[in-house]
């Protein structure tokens, strides 16, 4: 009997481990969660054209204060 209950209460605290790290956002639809997700990745295109259309003088002044430092 003993045993048994430590095999249980190990058992959950590892499925507790798991589920920890899962977002509350679960009961998202399919649909609502790729809208989300395109969402996201548009947000981050949006990032990376705005990096790569700053004027190389600027790329090459910041990596001159990052050697500095």
């Amino acid at each position: 009997f003993l045993r048994a209950r430590t095999c249980h209460q190990e058992n959950m605290k590892k499925s507790q481990e798991i589920n920890k790290g899962k977002r509350k956002e679960c009961n998202l639809t399919t649909f609502q969660r790729k809208q989300r997700d395109s969402e996201i990745t548009q947000q981050k295109q949006k990032a990376a054209n705005e990096k790569s259309e700053r004027p190389k003088s600027m790329e090459k002044q910041s990596m001159l204060m990052a050697r500095k430092n």
